[in-house]
């Protein structure tokens, strides 16, 4: 039988006596029958804790003999903490008699009486100044996002030494959360002890609202007497023998993390349930059965077993991973190009975010051949000084990680996040190594003085900004539109107007005039397909300006993988129907747009069989988008039309013809039941779908296992041709053969999960223009955000921003007029 990992210790002895025999005041009158039902749960209780009594078979006795004196008896010289709580009901906290004996790194469960004078039946709550989380930083916004509130942590400004202690009442079944209202009752709290030895610490309880009377104090100082830790020894081999790093998840019976995530510093991140550790490295852990996962990140299987930890000063546990799928065997090589040592979940207190050391154990305890840790905003004076032109000293041959740059919380973040890799300088011209000064407000100025240093740019968290608002995107185009100021749109109002949906399919009435409620809805039809043409509100932090940057050439890619799905990849995907060479790469933003763990958005760069990776070239194939992005369960590990395959030359065609598809792709057997993978629909819509910001559901550790995949190849954004594949953990070869009409690009996906770059395919030695309202669509962007965030740009460099922007539209009106009609698009939109 399973049981939780707490220790009760040596529980005959804690029956010492107060001066020799046991306090008065704890026995009291108290009607039998209620009482034994609550010491029938209470020894429920700790059996399931796995801290049974020795004299549980009298207690059964006088329970079923209802003799409430003898139940006291028997446990009043057990009882750790005695809680009074008067007629008023304030409380009074005071020593029982039993002695005061933790664990180390394990919840001890205490015994606690409650007597109680008052009729009150509140939940009773146990604190300690010496409780709490060691640490301090976390935004309210990250704890929101990763439902992580629990921990506490966003209501203090500093970390607070010397707080060795966790506490809980155990409220689960059988026990209760609340008082009975009964005379005498007893409880369980929990307590675990992060240090050994000798300790004292001021136990309080609270019961509604609080316990400041100064008569009846809520609290009382304990000593306790905490046993050492046993040092646990991890021994981690790889798939081929070899030393590894691993993540470990630790777990008792009632979901307990260990080490308890309150009481983390780096390298063990408070805010992730799991610890990662090297071969030979050690982890604190109490004497008791825990429930043990552990892996290498999303290419490995999900391990599962129980340990037992002996009751001895060390212990030694090992484990061998087990890869389902190792795409280095196809030359692709796995990334996250944005992750962060600061800010956001991590904390900056007692240190401004963690070091490269702890962030390398990340990285290779996920798996990753490459880590790119971005200073940004955040305490970005103690983090720079961890930059350097190469790859850090840290890396390993086919585990590198590279410290860049972000422009965020400071510059041109209202313009959009971006991401420069690569840079053989950090320090702007005329920054004076600060972010306060020197940096641009827009952001194709910064994006030009990386790619001068042979830098790869792209902009961050892409989706950011490019929801779709249904309302206000209906009332700008009736403010534009609506030229008679009759509430209504006419067709001949709309013969201008880009609109989200074919004007007929809008006009749910058939009267030939729309209506706002109908453009609302029709925005929200929209949003909901791949591509789109609603217009999104440009007001937020991701790929705002990459119309802009793009058209002038210096921007190398687009990020996915961490936001909405459908918004990510429309915006790419417009700007691939323009003809330019946008690439997509994966990323995870760790720990803002997700807390849960590096790679959880990844881009795998093809190179070859390598023994060593060069960060330069990995760079290169990911601008070069000979690669694809997915969340580390999907894998395209071979894609080619007419035997070229992405990033390389572009297929050259005479005249319109079949082309042949050659892919093989591959499957995890097991997934987290998560939106972000797509096997959990998002409350609001399939427009959320892939989303790792919110987890739009209860936190859990559900997983899928096996089920169909829907692989699509795509032709200029649109599906041509589909194969369900089965989620096995094997490599499936796909084979197609799909008409080409024009120019085009050619790719492959499964949504959410997979996309790979494209192969561009030139027929008659034409650019891609795959429609007008692509271009048009694009045109709305760059002036809706000029519209958003004109004021976010300084004054002085406002002038030449406008000009940029106007260039790159009068770009975009060229490939208008070089682009086919598509009016099943957008009424009016062809005709512009």
């Amino acid at each position: 039988m399973n049981r939780l990992v707490i220790c009760f210790l040596a529980l005959p002895a804690l029956a010492a006596m107060v001066h020799g025999q046991i306090a008065a005041p704890l026995r009291v009158p108290v009607e039998a029958q209620p009482l034994s039902a609550n010491v029938t749960r209470l020894l429920q209780a700790l059996q399931f804790l796995g801290a049974p009594i020795e004299t549980a078979k009298e207690l059964e006795v006088a329970a079923q003999a209802r003799d409430a004196d003898r139940l006291q008896e028997l446990l009043d010289p057990r009882v750790v903490l005695v809680v009074t709580i008067n007629p008023e009901s304030r409380l009074k906290v005071e020593r029982g008699p039993a002695k005061a004996r933790l664990q180390q790194a394990g919840f001890t469960p205490v015994l606690v009486k409650i007597i109680n004078q008052s009729t009150l039946t509140r939940e009773l709550r146990i604190v300690s100044p010496q409780s709490g989380q060691v640490y301090a930083g976390m935004t309210p916004l990250s704890a929101e996002r990763m439902q992580r509130t629990h921990l506490k942590e966003i209501s203090e400004p500093n970390a607070v030494p010397g707080r060795f202690l966790e506490l809980e009442m155990f409220s689960r079944p059988p026990m209760m959360p609340n008082v009975s209202g009964l005379a005498a009752e007893y409880a369980i709290a929990l307590i675990y002890g992060s240090e050994s030895g000798t300790r004292e610490a001021t136990i309080g309880f609270e019961i509604g609202q609080g316990n400041q009377d100064l008569g009846f104090r809520g609290e009382a100082p304990v000593l306790f007497d905490i046993r050492p830790a046993v040092q646990v020894t991890l021994r981690v081999q790889d798939y081929d023998g070899k030393s590894t790093a691993a993540r470990f998840i630790f777990r008792d019976e009632a979901g307990h993390a260990f080490p308890p995530q309150a009481k983390r510093l780096a390298p063990d991140f408070y805010f992730q349930p799991q610890i990662y550790r090297r071969d030979g490295e050690v982890v604190l852990l109490p004497p008791g059965r825990f429930r043990m996962q552990y892996d290498r990140g999303p290419e490995y299987r999900r391990l599962r077993r129980e340990v037992t930890i002996p009751s001895r000063p060390a212990a030694e546990v090992a484990v061998k991973l087990e890869r389902w799928i190792n795409p280095m065997e196809y030359g692709f090589y796995g990334g996250d190009h944005h992750i962060h040592g600061a800010g956001c979940a991590h904390y900056t207190s007692p240190t401004e975010g963690v070091t490269p050391e702890d962030m390398f154990l990340q990285v290779n305890g996920e798996g990753l051949n490459v880590g790119c840790v971005l200073t940004w905003g955040p305490c970005f004076d103690y983090q720079r000084r961890f930059f350097t032109p190469t790859v850090h000293q840290l890396s390993a041959p086919l585990c590198v990680m590279k410290y860049d740059l972000e422009i965020s919380g400071f510059g041109s973040q209202a313009l959009g996040h971006v991401c420069l890799l690569n840079l053989k300088e950090q320090t702007y011209p005329g920054s004076d190594g600060t972010k306060s000064k020197g940096w641009p407000t827009w952001t194709t100025p910064v994006m030009k003085w990386a790619k001068a240093q042979g830098a790869v740019t792209g902009y961050a968290h892409s989706a950011s900004g490019l929801e779709i608002d249904a309302r206000d995107a209906s009332k700008r185009l009736f403010a534009r539109f609506d030229t008679n100021h009759d509430a209504l749109l006419a067709r001949t109002e709309c013969d201008k107007a880009l609109l989200p949906l074919p004007f007929d399919a809008i006009d749910a009435d058939r009267d030939g005039a729309l209506t706002e409620s109908e453009l609302v809805a029709a925005h929200d039809r929209a949003a909901e397909r791949l591509p789109n043409l609603a217009i999104p509100q440009m007001n937020g932090v991701g790929a705002m300006e990459i119309c802009v940057s793009v058209a002038a050439g210096v921007c190398d890619f687009i990020s996915a993988m961490d936001t909405p799905r459908i918004a990510e990849w429309n915006m790419w995907y417009h700007l691939l129907n323009c003809g330019f060479p946008l690439k997509v790469s994966g990323e995870t933003d760790f720990p803002c747009m997700s807390g849960e763990r590096v790679g959880q958005g990844r881009v795998y760069v093809q190179l070859g069989p390598v023994n060593q990776i060069d960060f330069g070239a990995w760079c290169n194939g990911l601008a070069k988008g000979r690669s694809y992005v997915s969340d580390g369960f999907a894998h395209a590990l071979a894609f080619m039309v007419d035997g070229v395959a992405p990033g390389y030359n572009d297929l050259l065609l005479a005249a319109p013809d079949k082309v042949r598809i050659r892919a093989a792709v591959a499957f995890a057997p097991e997934l987290p039941a998560a939106v972000a993978h797509g096997m959990m629909f998002p409350p609001d819509g399939k427009r959320f779908v892939g989303d790792t910001v919110t987890l739009h559901g209860p936190r859990t550790e559900e997983v899928i296992r096996g089920g169909q995949r829907l692989v699509e190849i795509v032709v200029n954004g649109k599906p041509v041709a589909t194969k369900e594949v089965l989620a096995d953990g094997q490599a499936h070869d796909l084979d197609f053969e799909i008409q080409i009409h024009q120019s085009s690009w050619v790719a492959l996906r499964q949504f959410p999960q997979l996309h790979t770059n494209p192969v561009h395919v030139l027929v008659g030695g034409k650019p891609i223009r795959a429609s007008r309202t692509d271009a048009l669509w694009c045109i709305e962007t760059i002036e809706q955000l000029w519209r958003a965030r004109e004021g976010a740009i300084a004054a002085s460099e406002r002038a030449e921003a406008r000009r940029t922007f106007d260039e790159a539209i009068e770009k975009f009106r060229r490939i208008a007029k070089e682009a086919p009609n598509e009016v099943e698009e957008g009424s009016g939109a062809a005709a512009r």
